[in-house]
């Protein structure tokens, strides 16, 4: 893929020029989605004014013993909290590693020399960090890497069609290591708020050939037969480079809860409906938008999801339930969430960032280029190079991968 994001208004308008001209019935194809989205928001807003929570909720001890239902409810809602997945002894342990693995390292004063480096998220930082570029730590590898995560991260995948008509997509059962950053946010803070959004791509899920593949159902106006968990194409498509985008074919986002947190913490809100994405899609593509806008989506940035174009959804946007610190919570790619302005609570909102990218030819790739920068102490490639750990004590190195880590980082097939 090549787009021109120096005129990207006329890649916008050549991409909906051939939209439009394969065929589909747009206005049909948003009626019949628009009536269904208006059935799971009113399904939502029922479950919010009884007092409960619209995200699924399991257990890792349970994981086995869950019927088809509630598989069809994860798939319909897009997101799901695994509970217990880490003892909070443990949990509680991997906190205070951190916390002295930050300190001990001179993390703070690195940072302060290195400030602006990370121009993506650098606007979101008060005095202290709330989000560490650190990616290496004895605890997120052994998180990453951990049995746990795996069994969680095997169901979770299998709740996806791995195998299309262009033959196995990926790998359920094995995972390629990605790493991604902790949040450590602090009582009171109010600067890390992240309004809703989508991440993985913007303007390229119209005109990336792959992306329209992955959409294509959806463009030719027949949405009933889309599926947002049918991973056709998905492993095709490509994204600008950015550091709001991420590199690897996730499955799900998602994180590790260090802390207790829960409504009004500063924490994760999410729209939980897996079709939004074909909403929002066959939204920008309807009459009142002007031919070189997609609904305010622009090149190297998380999709935006605004009041001015998106309202409607904007209703489901409900916050997640309580989790505990080795809880679990995980959501589809195509999921809008966000995160709450202020952290009311009284002590942290910290997590670990850790979500599911099933081996695939793509994710091996990105694999080839990770493995240097986890040899050296160096950023994940898909993140500001800021490399604080190249010198850090208490660094998780290649000798103290298992048989499963060195799997799950290329080492071994």
């Amino acid at each position: 893929m090549t787009i021109n994001v120096d005129d990207i208004e006329t890649e916008i308008r050549q991409a909906k020029n051939q939209i439009r001209s394969a065929g589909g019935d747009l206005k049909q194809g948003f009626a019949a989605l628009d009536s269904l989205i208006d059935e799971q928001i009113a399904e939502i807003e029922q479950i919010v004014a009884d007092g409960g929570s619209p995200i699924p909720v399991t257990s890792l001890a349970e994981l086995d013993t869950q019927d088809e239902a509630f598989h069809d409810l994860v798939r319909r809602r897009g997101c799901v909290i695994v509970r217990n997945v880490f003892s909070e002894d443990r949990v509680n342990g991997w906190n205070d590693t951190l916390m002295s693995y930050v300190r001990d390292n001179g993390y703070f004063e690195k940072q302060a020399e290195k400030a602006g480096m990370d121009k993506y998220f650098s606007e979101l930082a008060s005095g202290k960090p709330q989000i560490f570029g650190l990616y290496w730590s004895r605890p997120q590898m052994e998180a990453r890497t951990s049995q746990e995560l795996a069994k969680v991260r095997s169901w979770l995948n299998r709740l996806w069609k791995f195998n299309s008509q262009n033959g196995a997509e990926f790998d359920p059962d094995l995972e390629c290591l990605y790493a991604d950053r902790l949040r450590q946010r602090e009582p009171g803070d109010k600067t890390l708020g992240l309004s809703p959004h989508v991440d993985g791509g913007s303007v390229e899920r119209w005109i990336d050939p792959g992306y329209r593949n992955v959409y294509r159902h959806v463009f030719s106006g027949d949405v009933g037969a889309y599926d947002p968990f049918d991973a056709a194409y998905r492993t095709t498509s490509q994204e600008i480079p950015s550091p709001a985008v991420c590199s690897m074919f996730r499955t799900y986002q998602g994180w590790t809860a260090l802390s207790r947190q829960g409504p009004g913490d500063g924490t994760l809100n999410l729209v939980p409906i897996s079709r939004a994405m074909g909403w929002m899609l066959l939204r920008a593509l309807q009459d009142d938008i002007t031919d070189e806008d997609l609904c305010g989506a622009a090149p190297g940035r998380a999709m935006v999801v605004s009041e001015a174009h998106h309202a409607k959804l904007l209703r489901a946007y409900v916050p997640i339930p309580e989790v505990r610190p080795g809880d679990t919570v995980w959501w589809h790619p195509d999921v809008i969430h966000g995160v709450e302005d202020h952290n009311r609570n009284k002590g942290y909102s910290n997590v670990m960032y850790i979500g599911a990218a099933p081996d695939c030819e793509k994710n091996r790739r990105f694999l080839d280029r990770q493995r240097p920068a986890f040899e050296n102490g160096r950023s994940c490639p898909d993140f500001a190079a800021e490399d604080y750990e190249v010198e850090f004590k208490g660094r998780f190195t290649q000798s103290d991968l298992d048989a499963l880590g060195r799997r799950q980082m290329g080492y071994e097939a």
